[in-house]
């Protein structure tokens, strides 16, 4: 008779072995946070679109690649792409009185320069540019004017914005 408690000692004990040996398996791994932070974009103005004098009934015209044409110079990340966009007035204002604005030129480069850039129309949509391996962009804007050959007398002004992203 001792043989059943015997059998049934031998049992628990490799029941309580077997319990032992299945314990739960673990495992970690590590990520790396980074974080890349870019130069500041700074838009300066250098230059304001001048039309100089306008007459009556008759179309002025500054290129964007013109000396009397407007410019920025705006300096961030070192061969980073940007994005550039424009608020542009549709009218040049005197008092009460509107001068219209019938198109928009631009013209972007890398180094202060209106030769050799990229050509583009000045707008509230996206415009891609890049800066320089300096960290360098140079923007210029032109435009028409078209006074009715009734426009009174006056110096009409209005302001051009231009916003930089990354």
């Amino acid at each position: 008779m001792r043989i059943v408690p015997a059998v049934s000692a031998v049992m628990a004990l490799g029941l309580s072995l077997g319990a032992s040996t299945a314990s739960a398996q673990t495992n970690t791994a590590n990520i790396t946070a980074r974080a890349v932070v870019q130069a500041p974009i700074n838009v300066t103005a250098n230059q304001n679109l001048d039309f100089g004098n306008v007459f009556p009934g008759v179309n002025a015209t500054i290129a964007a690649t013109a000396a009397a044409a407007g410019s920025f110079s705006i300096t961030g990340q070192a061969s980073a792409p940007a994005k550039m966009t424009f608020t542009l007035p549709p009218t040049l204002a005197s008092g009460v009185n509107t001068l219209t604005i019938g198109t928009w030129t631009g013209y972007w480069n890398t180094i202060n320069s209106q030769v050799g850039g990229t050509a583009f129309i000045p707008s509230a949509a996206v415009t891609p540019g890049t800066f320089s391996a300096t960290g360098n962009m140079f923007t210029f804007v032109g435009a028409t004017v078209t006074p009715p050959s009734n426009q009174p007398a006056g110096t009409y002004t209005g302001s051009v914005t231009l916003t930089v992203t990354y």
